[in-house]
């Protein structure tokens, strides 16, 4: 008899455990998918061992906004938080004239495009409802070439690849808000050019491109 009662008592014991523990794991506001809208300031200027200092003291960069989206999904385990996220971004740097000096860092006449990022983080709970965390991850970027004939434009690029790691805050508002400010660096270290359809797109070369990001994003989990 004292066998069965105990039986009986861990098996009700367990069943109110285990709601228990899932609905701690469900309060967690670092778990699930989550979108959000990535606003901020945007750097790209030659890498170290791609000088464009010369005689002109260049000053080798060109800056801008960065404007996006984000998708992520996050699992919160407890003592670390793990995720997978991806990018598409655009932005506003070009090269321009500074008084009758050309910054081209390299590049020649270009603007800044198109930014795509695919990574994962992991992260740690610093404090309630905040969210400390470093990313590493694959980015693809286009420098748009600004060349014409003197009658039309024409659409050819630069296609870099390469790496990003960075390091941010997550501040849940609540259980499906949240803000976060951020810093990634990326480096780019291949690209070829592609032309406009007329003619076949480049080999691939190598390049020396860093770029320097800092974002503040606002998004939801679902």
């Amino acid at each position: 008899m004292k066998k069965t009662v105990a039986i009986l008592t861990a098996t009700a014991l367990t069943a109110i455990a285990t709601p228990a523990f899932a609905q701690v794991e469900d309060e967690s506001p670092f778990t699930g998918l989550r979108g959000e809208g990535i606003v901020g300031y945007d750097n790209i200027r030659a890498g170290s061992s791609r000088d464009d200092d010369g005689n002109d003291n260049n000053d080798q960069s060109v800056d801008g906004v960065i404007y996006g989206i984000g998708l992520g999904y996050d699992v919160d385990l407890g003592s670390v938080v793990i995720g997978a996220e991806g990018e598409f971004v655009d932005a506003t740097a070009d090269t321009e004239f500074d008084d009758g000096d050309f910054e081209g860092f390299g590049f020649g006449n270009v603007s800044a495009g198109r930014d795509l990022y695919l990574g994962g983080r992991i992260g740690v709970n610093a404090a309630p409802n905040v969210l400390a965390y470093v990313k590493g991850g694959y980015t693809n970027a286009k420098l748009n070439i600004l060349t014409n004939d003197g009658s039309r434009d024409f659409e050819n690029d630069f296609d870099l690849d390469g790496y990003r790691i960075g390091a941010g805050g997550e501040y849940a508002i609540n259980q499906n808000t949240f803000f976060k400010l951020e810093y990634r660096y990326s480096n780019y270290s291949r690209a070829e050019v592609d032309q406009d359809g007329t003619l076949p797109d480049s080999d691939r070369f190598d390049v020396d491109l860093d770029r320097h990001q800092v974002v503040a994003g606002v998004g939801i989990r679902f």
